[in-house]
């Protein structure tokens, strides 16, 4: 079987269980003749959810075996042994889930298409659980306040609970998986399993027959003897649509009406929506994006006034704790590029450094001959390596964080209320890069409140 016949059946069984029809999405699994660590997952789970917790434990055995890492795997035969009252093995899969967690707090599963976070908190929770029913409560006991050190808020009841509870040693409610959520497919490589007609219908583009629409085939149609006057605007400048945007972030989509996307894409907003949504195209797909994941272009392909002026731009990427792209003149002075550069990062001129390459001896600045910084360009095009400086008599400007905020996207800035965060320079209007806890990235404005300098 190949990857795209496993690809279509995994994302069909998927289907079957959103629309509750469970027995026709396990046919379906079961007949996967080379099913991957996810798919055996998934089939495990409906096995536990049709209580067939010898099918489950056999499907997560295949799951563990294809992916050794699987924290949630151990985490749900561990949930099966418990079932069927085998805790020794329980403690033993829930000890392997809380190795594999390797001291984080947390497994967002979601970039992996699986819509749940696995908390060290609540896998400790269920292996204090498992040492109880064999009446080791001083186990029990260690487990659970252990579980303090990795516990959220969000989970602190359910500890507290359990802590009371083996003080009069008495069993606690076990910690469950949640039904109906399974691996899903990505849904870019699910799109691109669609048919696609690459040629097109043959259309009539100038004819003096009126009405003449014809798309097939036919003898030719008495055409207009004179052409255009002008040159033709090319093909590509009319048939884009929208502002140009650069994409800063890489996206992942959860839902077929959003777009897949990854830093430096051009795609073109076609319409941003009050609930900071963008619709775009981007290789003549449309979709979703979130806006704020975007930066608009100082370039304007639509413009045809303006386009020789464009095609001898300069287009520079600025490599920095995000990527951006500014557009300058070709052949443009150090004071020139530095200002633009100045601009977007909201900075004086003499705190940024500029390198045309990650190490070595290749620093730009006024004294630069620029002429051999443009002679690297390719195509019209050029990468650089940007990094800032506290310009000593400058003010700091710190805020202090009015919520918590959390995020698994690796650029991010995650943070607790009432953290004290650094800033360092504005994205756009409603993101903003900081510093907190020794750790840089962005986060969104409407979080944090600046503090004044005096308080400082």
């Amino acid at each position: 079987m190949s990857f795209l016949d496993t690809l279509r059946q995994w994302d069909e069984a998927v289907t079957c269980v959103d629309r509750q029809d469970l027995s026709e999405a396990l046919r379906i699994f079961l007949s996967i003749q080379e099913p991957n660590s996810k798919i055996c997952f998934d089939m495990g789970c409906l096995h536990l959810l049709n209580q067939d917790l010898d099918a489950a434990e056999k499907a997560f055995d295949c799951s563990i075996r294809k992916d050794e890492h699987l924290a949630v795997g151990f985490f749900q035969r561990g949930i099966t042994f418990y079932k069927k009252q085998r805790y020794e093995e329980s403690v033993a899969d829930f000890q392997r889930a809380f190795k594999t967690l390797r001291g984080n707090q947390l497994i967002d599963y979601k970039a992996l298409g699986l819509r749940y976070k696995l908390y060290a908190c609540e896998v400790l929770h269920n292996m204090a659980l498992a040492e109880a029913q064999m009446g080791h409560w001083e186990k029990a006991q260690e487990n659970l306040v252990k579980a303090l050190d990795y516990k959220t808020d969000a989970k602190l009841n359910i500890i507290d609970k359990a802590l009371q509870s083996t003080l009069k040693q008495k069993l606690f409610k076990l910690v469950e998986f949640p039904s109906k959520v399974l691996f899903k497919p990505n849904k870019h490589y699910v799109a691109e399993l669609e048919k696609k007609d690459y040629l097109g219908k043959a259309k009539v583009v100038a004819s003096v027959v009126p009405q003449d629409a014809f798309s097939g085939f036919a003898p030719l149609q008495p055409q207009v003897e004179d052409g255009p006057t002008r040159p033709k605007e090319p093909e590509v400048l009319r048939a884009l649509e929208g502002e140009p945007h650069t994409v800063l972030f890489e996206f992942v989509p959860e839902t077929s009406d959003e777009l897949a996307v990854v830093p430096g894409n051009i795609v073109f907003v076609l319409q941003k929506g009050a609930d900071n949504w963008a619709s775009v195209i981007f290789n003549e797909r449309r979709g979703l994006v979130p806006y704020n994941y975007l930066e608009r272009l100082e370039i304007s392909l639509a413009s045809k006034q303006n386009e020789d002026a464009h095609d001898n731009s300069y287009i520079v990427k600025v490599r920095f704790t995000f990527n951006f792209a500014v557009s300058v003149p070709p052949g443009s002075p150090y004071a020139i590029l530095i200002e633009k550069i100045s601009k977007k990062l909201n900075l004086p001129s003499r705190a940024i450094t500029l390198r045309y390459a990650v190490t070595g001896e290749s620093v730009i600045n006024a004294n630069t001959e620029m002429e051999s910084v443009w002679s690297c360009a390719s195509a019209r095009r050029i990468t650089l390596w940007c990094k800032t400086k506290e310009v000593s008599g400058s003010v700091a400007i710190h805020f202090v964080a009015l919520h918590s905020y959390e995020s698994s996207n690796p650029e991010d800035l995650n943070f607790q209320q009432g953290d004290t965060i650094r800033f360092l320079s504005r994205v756009n209007q409603d993101w903003l890069e900081g510093q907190c806890n020794g750790n840089t990235g962005i986060f969104p404005a409407s979080f944090v409140e600046e503090v004044p300098v005096n308080d400082q």
